[in-house]
């Protein structure tokens, strides 16, 4: 019994020292032009220098799931290193002619609609790969909608750790409150991506999620 208990310190010792090194894959998820990809590009840029990808007005702008390895992000003394991954927005429809009213043409529409479709498929299956998601949310929008119900079920379905981030708070119509209410279960934290509001927040609550892991 001695000798087992010993190995199972030992074995406890070795898992935290790993688990402090390893790369935590960090999904970013939520609808269309919430601002998975701003806020993504922001945590990149200040801790490597580069962007993870492009934004647009244009819905569906991210298409692929779009990654960054060995981020280490610094906060308050403490490391960890992450895998960046931005996915395509959750969309229960996607209808090319939402895109013709940004002037696209029909055909690039269609395929467009075509590429965002295939896009919602990856970002689910990719679920499966994370170690924590941050679910980024417009906090101008209603947040009882089907997608972030939809989003929450899978993650839930997985028991994968979640962040609840509500963007967008720069504008005059967010209301945490109301992102507060609708998930209760979970900490939601307020930004803005746009003008990198509110990240010492994020941070921390990021780390505290992935220490627990």
């Amino acid at each position: 019994m001695v000798t087992k208990a010993i190995g199972n310190f030992f074995r406890r010792i070795f898992f935290r020292i790993f688990n402090q090194k390893r790369e935590l894959k960090l999904g970013f998820y939520g609808p269309p032009n919430a601002g998975k990809t701003s806020l993504a590009n922001r945590i990149c840029k200040d801790f490597t220098g580069e962007e993870i990808g492009s934004v647009s007005k244009v819905p569906h702008e991210t298409r692929t799931v779009q990654f960054k390895e060995k981020v280490e992000i610094s906060y308050k003394g403490k490391k960890m290193t992450f895998k960046m991954i931005d996915t395509p927005g959750i969309a229960t429809k996607i209808d090319y002619e939402d895109f013709l009213k940004f002037k696209m043409k029909k055909k690039d529409a269609k395929n467009r609609a075509k590429q965002a479709t295939q896009g919602v498929v990856e970002s689910i299956k990719w679920l499966d790969d994370m170690d924590v998601v941050v679910i980024v949310i417009d906090a101008t929008e209603n947040p009882y909608n089907q997608v972030n119900l939809t989003i929450i079920g899978n993650l839930v379905a997985r028991k994968i750790p979640v962040l609840i981030v509500a963007n967008k708070i720069d504008l005059k119509k967010a209301n945490i409150k109301k992102i507060e209410s609708a998930f209760p279960e979970y900490d939601v934290v307020g930004i803005s991506a746009r003008y990198g509001k509110n990240l010492e927040e994020f941070y921390e609550s990021i780390f505290k999620l992935a220490k627990n892991i």
